[in-house]
C-alpha cells in the first residue's frame, strides 16, 4: 500500500455497512425513478426471495426507512465526494429527504 501512496486506515463495522447497503439503497430509489417498481416493498421482496436478505431485516428499502433517508443521502454525498458520480445521490432520494418522507410515503 505505501509503494502505491495509499494510506491504510481503519474502518468501522459501520462504515463497512454503510458501503455495503446504503448504494443498494440508492439504486434502489433510482429503479423506484424509473418505473421499474411501483413500490418500495416491492423491491424488498425482490431482495428477500432473490438474493436471500433476512426476511426480520425488511429489505434495503425498509433498512433505509429505518435509519432515515437524510443519514443515507449525507453518507452517500460523502461517498460521492471521495469516490465520484458512482455514488451520486438519487433525485428522488433527494426528494423524499426534502419533504421529510420515506420510502414507505410513496
Amino acid at each position: 500500500a505505501a509503494k502505491k501512496g495509499i494510506n491504510r486506515r481503519a474502518i468501522s463495522d459501520e462504515e463497512i455497512l454503510q458501503r455495503c447497503i446504503y448504494p443498494m439503497i440508492n439504486e434502489g430509489a433510482k429503479i423506484l425513478e424509473e418505473g421499474k417498481a411501483i413500490r418500495a416493498s416491492d423491491i424488498d421482496i425482490v431482495w428477500i426471495n432473490g438474493y436471500g436478505w433476512p426476511v426480520y431485516r425488511g429489505g434495503p428499502m425498509f433498512y433505509g426507512d429505518t435509519v432515515g433517508l437524510a443519514e443515507v443521502l449525507r453518507v452517500m454525498k460523502e461517498f460521492e465526494g471521495r469516490h465520484g458520480a458512482d455514488f451520486k445521490p438519487s433525485a428522488l432520494l433527494e426528494k423524499l429527504v426534502a419533504e421529510g418522507k420515506g420510502f414507505k410515503d410513496l
